[in-house]
């Protein structure tokens, strides 16, 4: 059937009802996947409030929630439109409950360093740290000089002495170095005070001594008595692992078994991280699989063998709900990460499915498990280990589902193809999750593992048949004291892993270095795949022009030519061959490592920082990039000049009246108000002088509560005073001298900045954690 479009001479046939027909029949084809569809909807939800360049207010919050059910009453149910008004519904829950999220979790946040301070309250969590010392997480805490309307709710301190001894549950005092949870090492980097505002921790520091103990505080109600413990049953379970295996064997087993891996050195965490095999140190889905489960087939297998039981009795159903019993006290032991707390409810959705007769292994229950997760912590969204996790289960099981239709899974394999079946599993799922995980790799750590099957392929099986099975066995026998019947062939199996680890991780090219991509390579590449693999028919093919489109302008990322940190005088520029080169002098390491990492760089801080690229005296140092001049002043005997040659002047100064030449000015003021900056110099044929471009990390992360900066009339920011400081030997005639600011307050010059500040370390910390 046609409709003729009238026009001059011309008439074109319509085929918009066959159109029409044809989307509903593939709508009704796709039916079933919609549900999939829901996490991702609600995901959408939480991006855009996360993207936000301010702060909404609830009402604004709200509002579009409210305009999407209007429109969902509108419309008839089971239509098309229907279906998108409940997609819209969804986003806008999700834009909702982040902003109460946020205002849930609302708590102060310190707006400036404290020196030596006191600090006195209640431990509730204690994380072993190498070389010594411990991280002690403080609850309701009272800070010496500090209002209480301005105190955090929640404390981290890293204690440098190795006699800390504290332990859950007891009240200290210390006296302590904080800080603000850290900013991002660069225009956007990774933002740990994010994460340390969903968790209402609004300081961080260090400590030289150990604390004073000066009691046991009471718990005041059933969560804090739930939680001290359990932190009390962790403590004891960590005392007993490393009695049976002591040194850094027993660390990686109490990784294993509660959570903690701050006794693990950097040497075996870079091991594992660079032969594939860390996602075996955090617990997650590997883990948990293998201890519920063994529960579940061990109970199963006793209940079957004797006849009674099992004629009588439901016995996979008794098995399962101890299963279920099994992976909440796992939970519970293991420190409750989002890996662990989404592989444990894939767990209960798995078993209750059996409970319910229903089937257990499909997309719809990890489907389910990530929209629990998103609607209870929306900020689930940006860890690492939570997109990461999901992205390779549903990598898996879709591959599963879709291999069980191409082979006859009916057929009882041979012995030798039991053996054969079991290594191809291995190679298959390590490929498939490589390849689902890989954009998240790319985009949050810039590395990728190149022989990660391999080591897979030798520590799987180790982990499955040895060490899981040893650690459950542990467990149940450690109520007796007989838990080194299971912990010393666990030893073992870690001996193995960590061997395999090593051995891996330094084969020429074991790691690949990436530079950082565009957010909308990153997008397109994780809307494809999830297109690919939630659809069923042939538009899911769709997803994969979507991920071959990210994958082509992955490559186009542009990198700063100039890079400023904020604390310190660290700046690093771009030399001829490309790399990015510091200026030499006192710089935050910290700092530095994550440029290099984001610039794909596979040196080391110490490599970086040879200042081949800078001209350096006793007052500063210069530079030539892109036709540019750019100037680091040190000392205020060389601003005169800097302000009349330089086309960029970076000061660890306040910025002098009158210094108009430079087309751009950084000063310390800039640096402590706006953070790290990044700066491109653009250069066209018309204009052959360079255009500077500016980005910095406040910009970059707005106006948004876990990034709010002090203004000028807030009373912390410092009035400047005239420097009469002599000149440094050899440096010259000083014009006129320029101001700086007082050396007690904030911001600091890079003279000042205390090396051990402790933000590093805990923002350091914080990246590690989400690699699982």
């Amino acid at each position: 059937m046609s409709v003729e479009a009238r026009g001059p001479d011309v008439a074109f046939p319509s085929f918009s009802e066959q159109g029409m027909s044809q989307a509903a029949l593939l709508i009704e084809a796709e039916r079933q996947s919609f549900f999939l569809w829901a996490p991702v909807c609600l995901g959408s939800g939480i991006a855009a409030y996360f993207a936000l360049p301010e702060e909404p207010s609830l009402p604004v919050a709200f509002a579009p929630l409210g305009i999407a059910l209007i429109l969902r009453l509108a419309v008839r149910s089971g239509t098309i439109a229907a279906t998108m008004m409940m997609a819209l519904i969804l986003a806008a829950a999700g834009f909702a409950i982040t902003k109460v999220r946020v205002e849930t979790v609302r708590a102060p946040v310190l707006t400036k360093a404290l020196h030596s301070v006191e600090v006195t309250g209640t431990v509730t969590m204690v994380e072993a740290k190498l070389p010594r010392g411990q991280r002690l997480t403080i609850a309701n805490p009272s800070i010496a000089g500090l209002a209480s309307t301005d105190t955090p709710a929640v404390v981290r301190i890293r204690t440098m002495s190795s006699k800390s001894l504290a332990a859950p549950g007891d009240r200290i005092r210390i006296k302590a170095n904080l800080s603000p949870p850290a900013k991002p090492a660069l225009p956007g980097g990774f933002d740990y005070a994010r994460t340390a505002w969903f968790e209402s921790v609004g300081a961080v520091g260090y400590a030289f001594a150990a604390p004073t103990i000066e009691g046991h505080a009471d718990p005041n109600s059933i969560v804090q008595w739930y939680r001290r413990t359990i932190e009390d049953i962790r403590q004891a379970i960590a005392a007993r692992i490393r009695a049976a295996l002591p040194g850094e064997v027993g660390e990686i087993a109490l990784a294993l078994i509660t959570g903690e891996r701050g006794g693990i050195t950097t040497e075996t965490n870079n091991a594992f991280k660079n032969s594939g095999l860390f996602h075996i140190l955090s617990i997650s889905g590997l883990h948990m699989v293998i201890a519920a489960g063994a529960v579940f087939y061990s109970v199963r297998l006793m209940l079957a063998a004797v006849p009674r039981f099992a004629l009588t009795m439901p016995i996979k159903k008794i098995a399962a709900a101890l299963g279920i019993i099994s992976a909440v006290a796992y939970l519970a032991i293991s420190g409750g990460q989002f890996a662990t707390v989404r592989s444990a409810l894939m767990i209960f959705i798995i078993f209750g499915s059996m409970l319910l007769d229903r089937p257990a292994l499909a997309l719809r229950n990890v489907a389910l498990a990530a929209f629990l997760i998103l609607a209870i912590y929306p900020e689930s969204l940006l860890d690492a280990g939570f997109q990461m996790s999901f992205a390779a289960v549903t990598a898996l099981i879709a591959s599963h589902e879709w291999l069980s239709r191409l082979f006859d899974r009916n057929r009882k394999p041979s012995p030798v193809m039991h053996v054969v079946i079991f290594f191809g599993e291995i190679i298959a799922s390590t490929l498939i999750a490589s390849a689902a995980v890989a954009p998240f790799a790319a985009y949050n750590f810039h590395q990728s593992q190149q022989y990660a099957v391999l080591a897979n392929m030798i520590a799987i099986p180790i982990c499955n048949l040895i060490v899981m099975p040893a650690a459950l066995i542990a467990m149940v026998l450690m109520p007796f004291g007989l838990q080194w019947i299971g912990l010393v062939p666990m030893g073992w199996g870690i001996e193995g892993m960590t061997w395999c680890a090593n051995k891996v991780g330094a084969l020429p090219g074991a790691v690949g270095h990436l530079p950082a991509i565009p957010e909308l390579a990153f997008v397109l590449m994780i809307v494809g795949g999830m297109w690919f693999l939630l659809w069923r028919t042939r538009i899911r093919l769709l997803g994969v022009a979507l991920v071959i489109a990210g994958l082509l302008i992955a490559p186009w990322m542009p990198r700063p030519d100039i890079l400023i940190g904020q604390k310190g005088l660290l700046v690093a520029v771009r030399d001829a061959s490309g790399k990015l080169s510091a200026a030499p002098g006192k710089s935050t390491k910290y700092d530095l490592e994550r440029w290099l990492e984001y610039d794909g760089d596979s040196r080391s801080g110490k490599d970086a920082k040879t200042g081949d690229a800078f001209s350096c005296d006793a007052v500063g140092c210069i530079a030539h990039v892109k036709g540019a001049t750019v100037a680091v002043a040190r000392h205020p005997a060389s601003v005169t000049d800097d302000c009349l040659n330089a086309d960029v002047l970076i000061l660890d100064l306040p910025k002098p009246e009158g210094c108009a030449v430079p087309r751009a000015v950084v000063d310390v003021f800039d640096r402590w108000r706006n953070g790290a900056y990044a700066l491109y110099l653009d250069q066209t044929d018309d204009s052959p002088e360079p255009h500077v471009r500016l980005e910095t990390v406040a910009a970059h992360r707005g106006q948004r509560p876990w990034s709010v900066m002090p203004e000028r009339g807030a009373g912390t920011l410092p009035k400047p005073r005239i420097l009469d400081a002599p000149p440094p030997p050899g440096a010259g005639t000083v014009g006129q001298v320029a101001k700086t600011a007082e050396a007690d307050s904030e911001p600091r010059s890079s003279a000042e900045v205390d090396p051990g500040e402790g933000v590093e370390q805990e923002a350091d910390d914080a990246n590690a954690d989400d690699g699982q």
